[in-house]
């Protein structure tokens, strides 16, 4: 059995990158890639890229208002993953922030 000290420390995570940044983007419509970098744990480069990979695909829609982008989560969209009920971004979200950041 594992016990809860093993499961904290843990070399692996249970959201993707994506997923993690989707969260981050969730709490703060306007958060810079740097904040999200450091939040995360990750390059500033690879903040960048995922961020990119959401809006291709149009998981998040990218505002620019000056020198700062804001972001607006298509909250609608169907997950990527197969499943016996389609879930939407929207509902992901909800279920991870827990606190009502998810856009509606």
């Amino acid at each position: 059995m594992i016990g809860w000290g093993q499961l904290a420390t843990a070399s692996w995570t249970f959201l993707t990158n994506h997923a993690r940044v989707l969260l981050c983007i969730a709490h703060d419509p306007g958060i810079r890639l740097r904040d999200i970098a450091a939040r995360l744990d990750i390059t500033e480069r690879s903040a960048y890229g995922i961020v990119t990979d959401l809006v291709r695909v149009g998981y998040i829609v990218k505002h620019k208002g000056g020198r700062r982008n804001r972001y607006q989560i298509q909250a609608h969209l169907p997950l990527p993953e197969p499943t016996s009920r389609e879930r939407t971004v929207g509902e992901i979200v909800a279920l991870f922030a827990g606190d009502g950041s998810a856009p509606p």
